[in-house]
């Protein structure tokens, strides 16, 4: 929809900005941001089969002694890791007396009721009845096919990925006051990038955006990330949806190719006031070939507290929009 260059990839990765204009006086986008354009790719996101897997959480919310445990769309889940290291997971509620199993202990992989003592070790079990849970490596998937109502699969569709051992990896998640399609159209509008993050991003072009289902179901962008308000990183990166509650931005040109970010959006029970909400599940999946990337990766723990803060100030940002879209559709004022 609109043309761009693709980055150059030099020695250096860092590009010194000279001449640009103020934030006010960039290059308004909001003619390129078609309502339809945006519409039209989030329903057939939607549109694609999930197999009814959901999003529960990162591998590393796991712990030995707590189940890792999520409301999916008024379901309570748990899910844990039983003796041998396998994941399991079933419903959150004891079929006893109904206590919160999300609060109980986990004892040597075994799940144990603190009401009365009933001990789950992820099999059936006095009316408890195991749920399909999936550990990609990165996230923990539950498959609710009550919830889902689509054709169950095996296992959920996950975005390609740079090799796991090559990459700086960390997941950040939150909660907001919207249904997931919310988030997918939050992360289907590229053209705000510049305009509603400019802390981020800078000078940012969207050079491919589909037109329709015949097109190849991408949006391309040519796009800074922000160092300093002078320094900054080029890079082509495309967006993509894969199953109806997943957006991949992948890197494919500029430093970091092949990194990948993931956003996973799940439904959760409403609020007290009786909204939907929705959890954020965003990973990142750094990745360079440059030497000093090993350095990076050494450097993990301390980095990704980093990267978390710099999703989360991002998603404050993007979970208002996402929040005031549903406010307008509900009220029948959204645009498009």
């Amino acid at each position: 929809m609109s043309s761009g260059h693709t980055p150059a990839r030099g020695r250096v990765p860092l590009r010194l900005r000279r001449g640009s204009p103020p934030w006010a006086r960039q290059r308004p986008t909001w003619r390129e941001a078609r309502p339809a354009v945006i519409a039209s790719a989030v329903e057939r996101a939607t549109a694609r089969p999930s197999g009814n897997w959901f999003v529960v959480g990162a591998v590393t919310d796991l712990r030995a002694t707590r189940p890792l445990s999520r409301n999916v769309a008024g379901l309570e889940v748990v899910v844990w890791r039983d003796g041998s290291g396998r994941l399991v997971g079933g419903p959150g509620v004891c079929p006893h007396l109904g206590a919160p199993l999300g609060d109980s202990p986990v004892h040597c992989g075994t799940l144990v009721c603190h009401w009365h003592g009933l001990a789950l070790d992820g099999s059936r079990s006095a009316g408890w009845e195991p749920l399909p849970v999936h550990d990609d490596g990165v996230l923990v998937w539950v498959r609710l096919d009550a919830v889902g109502g689509e054709q169950p699969t095996r296992a959920p569709v996950v975005p390609v990925r740079p090799e796991p051992a090559t990459a700086l990896q960390t997941v950040w998640h939150g909660v907001g006051v919207c249904e997931p399609e919310d988030v997918i159209a939050n992360r289907l509008d590229p053209w705000h990038g510049a305009w509603y993050h400019p802390h981020t991003f800078v000078d940012l072009t969207v050079v491919e955006a589909p037109a329709g289902p015949q097109d190849a179901d991408r949006f391309v962008v040519d796009v800074s990330f922000r160092l300093t308000r002078r320094l900054v990183v080029p890079v082509r990166a495309e967006f993509t949806a894969p199953e109806p509650r997943t957006v991949a931005m992948r890197i494919t040109d500029g430093e970091g190719e092949t990194s990948v970010v993931e956003t996973h959006a799940t439904p959760l029970d409403p609020d007290d006031r009786g909204r939907p909400r929705t959890l954020v599940v965003e990973a990142v999946l750094a990745t360079s070939d440059r030497p000093g990337f090993v350095l990076a990766r050494a450097a993990a723990p301390l980095l990704r507290p980093l990267v978390r803060a710099a999703v989360g100030r991002l998603w404050r940002d993007d979970l208002a929009y996402a929040e005031r879209r549903r406010r307008l559709r509900e009220t029948g004022r959204s645009p498009g």
